[in-house]
């Protein structure tokens, strides 16, 4: 079965693009091509800085011959119906179709409509052109003479406008063979804004400039192998890596690793080279943070520190170059190394001006009353800046001023709940972000919290306020860490809660895949930090909004499946009026234990049919009483029953309000063997409207019973 070779050639793609443009070729070409009723064996994509190319294995030559039956109307319908029926058989006239008779319907058209198959190259052909037109890239120019206006030319060729093709950066060449490993591939010479697609690439832009021509994949790769490009961009990672590691052995350090980074500089060399520079020590006296981030930002290169140390780093830095230089990379070492100690100054620069102070500290007085500020202290300075300035949180919430004020009065009542010192938490949450006026935050808006951290311990405020200021913004995510330190949990929390209950009022809420001011991701750092911090938090009082509260149920059900719970035992334990959210995981978690033991399964088999029966009668409006009178109680039993109905709804309530519901659910098991016993001898439907009711209402006290711990009517098995 043939093979199909696709490679798209332009000019260097952005890093952060180029891996999932590579999947979205794959699959738009996988789909098409299986839409149009070809089969493959398989499909992989690669890609440089300046290709994406596609091997796609055990195509089918032809795709297969269609008989289809198009079932029509009636022979008596009216001519509309008719006319459309022939529209959508896509016949000219109804002598063209066949009558078929239906015993109970009568005659009916029936049109046989035969497509012949396709050649595989007509097929490619014919989607290769829209697949590349309607590309998604995230960004896209114009470019080439198609893209000119209209009416205007250049070496006699007119531009087209708005026809010209979008790509992300100018494509330059398409390669599209086709053929089986053992014979000639073909081109399939598909065209489009000018360029034919053919068998011949280039190789690296300085290494290897000259036209390669290519058949298939296997000599595609080799040849571009010679021509000192690595298409493979796992292997181009995995060189990178280990090369930085042993050169930084070498020197006696440790590579400082970096996988977003790994995969960025991966994606700007087609021919990877792996260099170490050096900087004066003297830049150390700066935060590791601020100079792993001025490296990696500006000259996309790795950091390392000394073998064995766990903080700090060393003055040697990793750099990845595209060129196997003849000098042995000395020109590149040193040009990288300008750049970076020119870069590195300038961090030193913001540092030592956000320790000193504001030059306008007598316009700040009002704003350090108001958050009762020490302006001889820079930190205090920049958190009354951020006030008097002004500076807008969202257009319908304010300023950062009454943003820090709201959090500070949400802090003051979560506290006494987390169990953190309030006269710590109100401080933490006053210069929490005071560091988005230090310059250094400004340049590097990633370090907004850590830098905080870093100026709060050298102003001399307390351990948890320091690091409460970086904690707070934490988790960030799923795998972020969640807060320790009790002050830091008190503020993370009203962060987080104060951006939910604000977007909520102005109704500016995630919608499907939409969620510009991650609002989800708020929502699970405040489940996280509950659940992980056993802190019980009454959701509802604080946030006073049913439907944040549901917003919480939904990222609370998505993170006890990633822990590993069933969907139906979350539905039995999470009811819409639950916001106690650590209370509900406990539920699950005794549940999820419970429900695999024998006594479990008594449970289980003891209350879903008492529930199912009692609500399929509610459903009917049968009438049930509202409790149990003990007089109407005719047979053993029913009787029996009652009595172990109480006894284990007594012992469940107890087990229940010491939060230990394995005991409950113990406790309720125990109404297994009476229930069997009631369905064997006692008929609920009695004819006597009150005995019923009365029986109706024994179920009902088992529902009300087990619904204390969960709703077993809602687990399934």
């Amino acid at each position: 079965m043939p093979d199909l070779l696709l490679e798209l050639r332009s000019e260097e793609i952005p890093a952060r693009m180029q891996r999932k443009a590579a999947g979205d070729l794959k699959k738009l070409v996988t789909d098409a091509l299986v839409d149009a009723g070809l089969t493959y064996e398989g499909a992989r994509e690669y890609w440089t800085p300046r290709r994406l190319t596609l091997d796609i294995r055990g195509l089918t030559a032809r795709s297969a011959d269609l008989r289809e039956e198009i079932k029509g109307p009636s022979t008596k319908a009216p001519e509309q119906a008719i006319a459309g029926f022939l529209r959508k058989a896509g016949l000219a006239d109804i002598s063209e179709a066949q009558v078929a008779t239906d015993p109970k319907k009568g005659d009916f058209y029936v049109a046989i409509v035969s497509k012949a198959g396709r050649a595989a190259e007509e097929i490619i052909s014919d989607v290769m052109p829209g697949i590349i037109r309607s590309f998604p890239w995230p960004k896209s120019m114009r470019s080439g003479f198609a893209s000119m206006p209209k009416g205007s030319s250049y070496g006699g060729i007119e531009g087209k406008g708005s026809e010209s093709l979008r790509w992300v950066r100018p494509l330059q060449s398409i390669i599209c063979t086709f053929g089986s490993e053992h014979d000639e591939t073909k081109v399939i010479p598909f065209e489009i804004d000018g360029i034919t697609a053919g068998n011949v690439t280039y190789g690296h832009r300085f290494h290897a400039p000259d036209a390669i021509t290519v058949r298939r994949f296997d000599d595609y790769v080799a040849s571009l192998e010679k021509a000192k490009v690595m298409l493979d961009a796992d292997r181009r990672k995995d060189m990178i890596l280990h090369d930085a590691r042993d050169l930084a052995f070498a020197s006696g350090l440790d590579l400082v690793e970096d996988e977003g980074l790994l995969e960025e500089v991966s994606g700007l060399v087609e021919w990877p080279h792996v260099l170490m520079g050096t900087f004066e020590k003297d830049y150390l006296e700066i935060p590791a943070e601020i100079i792993r981030l001025t490296i990696k930002t500006n000259q996309k290169c790795f950091v390392t520190r000394p073998q064995g140390a766990e903080e700090g780093l060393s003055n040697h830095f990793i750099l990845i170059s595209n060129i196997d230089a003849k000098d042995g990379g000395k020109e590149i070492i040193h040009g990288n190394g300008k750049v970076v100690r020119a870069r590195l100054s300038d961090a030193k620069h913001f540092w030592t001006r956000d320790q000193g102070d504001l030059p306008d500290l007598g316009t700040l007085a009002d704003s350090a009353k108001k958050f009762n500020l020490d302006l001889k202290k820079p930190l205090d300075q920049r958190m009354a800046k951020l006030d008097a300035l002004n500076v807008t949180f969202h257009a319908k919430l304010g300023t950062q001023g009454e943003r820090v004020t709201r959090i500070r009065a949400l802090a003051k009542e979560l506290a006494p709940i987390v169990g953190a010192d309030p006269i710590l938490v109100d401080r933490a949450a006053v210069l929490a972000k005071a560091d988005l006026r230090t310059e250094a935050v400004g340049e590097f808006p990633e370090l907004q919290g850590l830098m905080g951290r870093r100026y709060a311990g050298l102003q001399g405020e307390n351990e948890s306020v320091a690091i409460a200021i970086e904690d707070h913004y934490k988790p960030q995510g799923p795998s972020d860490r969640v807060p320790k330190d009790k002050v830091a949990i008190t503020v993370a929390l009203a962060d987080k809660l104060d951006t939910l209950v604000g977007f909520w009022a102005i109704d500016e809420k995630p919608t499907g895949s939409k969620d510009p001011y991650a609002l989800r991701r708020a929502a699970l750092g405040v489940v996280r930090i509950l659940l992980e911090r056993n802190v019980r938090l009454p959701l509802l009082a604080t946030t006073k909004d049913a439907d944040l509260l549901s917003f919480f149920h939904d990222r609370l059900k998505v993170y006890l499946r990633d822990m590993g719970a069933r969907h139906d035992i979350i539905d039995a334990v999470l009811t819409p009026e639950t916001d106690d959210l650590l209370l509900v995981a406990r539920r699950a978690e005794a549940l999820t234990s419970f429900i695999s033991s024998d006594d479990g399964l008594n449970l289980l088999a003891g209350t879903k049919r008492a529930t199912q029966l009692l609500a399929a009668e509610e459903k009917k409006g049968t009438v049930v009483a509202e409790g149990v009178a003990e007089e109407l109680l005719k047979l053993d039993a029913e009787k029996a029953l009652w009595t172990a109905i109480k006894a284990a709804s007594s012992e469940a309530a107890e087990a229940s309000g010491k939060e230990d519901f394995q005991s409950a659910m113990a406790a309720l098991s125990k109404l297994r063997a009476p229930v069997d016993k009631f369905f064997e001898d006692v008929l609920v439907n009695d004819e006597d409207t009150a005995i019923r009711a009365n029986r109706l209402a024994l179920l009902k006290a088992i529902r009300e019973a087990t619904g204390t711990v969960a709703d077993f009517s809602k687990i399934s098995g």
